[in-house]
């Protein structure tokens, strides 16, 4: 539930399906489909065989260098005759002489589309391109990956991304929430009961050899560190160099993650209002206590009574909060946000405040990306609008086994306000809100709070920021304790989510480990840069 990029990818893969999915969650055995010594058995061979035929990207305002690709997964990795789907992949060709195979991006989320960041902020990842084929993929289920969807209704948004619209009658949320789920597996098709990290795991082994290399070399990003310790306990004997920046749990249930993010983004806004009362524009005046005041008042004013807008419904208290939460992810930010303030409060325009809500809770950005000469942010065509929403609540809802009942929510819900509360009073009554949003799907896979430790792979790189308002610093640490010998921790002593788009420092570490293995010590660190 961490970082996703907002819709901005093009096309939609094909599910090719010899049988329907049975709407049940996967479940997988050791290295489903497996000879011993790790070869891949009579149902999986031909998936690992398999190469990409690579061609420029067709899309508005793909970059001219950008290839894209698409290998062929099952739809269940545990009966890989059940139906196949096509994960889509985009790469920057190697360019130095010493080419080390290929290193894998993901961007984080879940939902997060990975062609379209790579194609407008591919100049952040040049460097790499000296030993590697830099590439991505859109996960399944997401962008040109056979996308999902919960429909067109503004009722079935809220209800399938951030929760009902108010929780102090659980038995009521929670009947919103099974239509919601409803409506999900209706335009969604059979990809969705196969969304969890599990699933991707897989579906990143068989790119890995269709990619022809031995090992896997990833940089994962926020939920894209997740995914790579997932695969690192699925797929031990086949890590090359991990590094997985902005480091996510992997035993936090949801509930204490909402909490975790109301902190981060509290402590945030008080960073950001604290920059802002020191300029003489900041739309809230020159005093950072009156103004934090003043934001639970604009916010508690809006959805009293939401401005008029001339597109759709006015803006409420709840677009407003999205909004501040877009832009707090990084300082890069703060001044579009600032603008936006000022626009609202000064001439009553809410267009920039809208803009910067995009996706809701569920569109933070991972870094400032710096767009490429030349390019320009990808169009989306035939993605549905909701495909980033439905697809983060798919995959966090399929590896979260918790469903509280009815029952339970009405006998803790005046407990977990207070607590939501008291981590902020901006962001705490929303994230309470999004608590039960697994009601009405099946339960989630135990496999990652149980089995991902003590991995035994080659050195991973975790990068843990301490500012982060998305993934606390503690989650790198404990993480790190879980994954054992293998986890070797950077200290990036700054504000923002992940390090590699804001920090030279971290970048440049990043990639020393990915190109050439220079590790710096466990518990070493990157100082703030302003």
């Amino acid at each position: 539930m961490r970082f996703t990029y907002r819709r901005c990818a093009t096309g939609a893969a094909t599910v090719a399906l010899a049988l329907l999915g049975t709407g049940q969650p996967t479940v997988f055995p050791a290295h489903p489909g497996e000879r011993t010594g790790g070869q891949p058995g009579p149902g999986l061979s031909r998936f690992y065989h398999q190469r990409i035929r690579w061609s420029r990207c067709e899309g508005l305002k793909m970059p001219a260098d950008l290839q894209c690709g698409k290998v062929t997964v099952p739809l269940d990795h545990s009966r890989p005759g059940a139906g196949t789907l096509d994960v889509a992949l985009a790469r920057y060709p190697a360019t130095g002489r010493k080419k080390r195979g290929s290193v894998l991006l993901n961007f984080g989320g879940p939902g997060g589309a990975g062609i379209p960041p790579l194609a407008y902020a591919g100049d952040d990842f040049m460097g790499l391109t000296d030993g590697y084929d830099v590439v991505t993929f859109d996960p399944r289920g997401v962008g040109r990956s056979s996308p999902v969807s919960c429909g067109e209704g503004t009722g079935q948004f809220l209800g399938a991304t951030d929760g009902p619209d108010d929780v102090t009658d659980p038995g009521a949320a929670l009947k919103q929430l099974r239509r919601s789920a409803a409506a999900c597996r209706e335009h969604s098709g059979p990809v969705l009961p196969h969304m969890g990290t599990v699933d991707v795991s897989h579906d990143l082994d068989v790119m890995r050899a269709a990619l022809g290399d031995d090992k896997l070399n990833y940089l994962g990003f926020s939920y894209g560190s997740r995914l790579g310790a997932v695969y690192a306990a699925r797929f031990p004997d086949r890590v090359g160099r991990m590094a997985l920046d902005g480091v996510d749990t992997l035993t936090e249930p949801l509930s204490e993650q909402g909490l975790a993010a109301a902190r981060g983004q509290q402590t945030a806004l008080e960073h950001y209002l604290a920059a802002c009362a020191e300029l003489l524009t900041c739309p809230f005046g020159q005093d950072a206590r009156t103004a934090r005041e003043e934001v639970v008042a604009l916010v508690g004013s809006l959805d009293e009574n939401p401005l008029p807008s001339e597109h759709g419904p006015g803006l409420t208290g709840r677009e407003l909060v999205a909004a501040m939460g877009q832009a707090l992810y990084s300082e890069e930010m703060w001044p579009a946000l600032t603008q936006a303030l000022s626009s609202l409060l000064l001439d009553g325009d809410p267009r920039g405040v809208l803009q910067l809500a995009g996706g809701g809770f569920a569109a933070p950005t991972p870094y400032p990306f710096r767009p490429r000469r030349g390019g320009g942010l990808v169009d989306g065509e035939d993605v549905p609008r909701d495909n980033l929403p439905a697809a983060l609540l798919a995959v966090n809802c399929a590896d979260d086994p918790d469903r509280p009942s009815a029952e339970r929510l009405t006998e803790e819900i005046g407990r977990l306000r207070a607590a939501y509360e008291k981590a902020s009073p901006v962001f705490g009554p929303y994230r309470l809100a999004q608590l039960p949003v697994c009601h009405g799907r099946p339960a989630g896979t135990d496999f990652i709070r149980d089995e991902v430790r003590d991995v035994g792979t080659a050195k991973m790189l975790l990068v843990g920021t301490r500012g982060d308002p998305a993934t606390p610093y503690r989650w790198t640490e404990e993480t790190a304790e879980r994954l054992g010998d293998s986890a070797v921790v950077l200290d990036n002593r700054d504000d923002g989510h992940t390090g590699y788009g804001s920090s030279k420092c971290v970048h440049r570490k990043i990639d020393d480990f990915l190109l050439h293995g220079s590790l710096p010590g466990h518990g070493s660190s990157c100082g703030p840069e302003h």
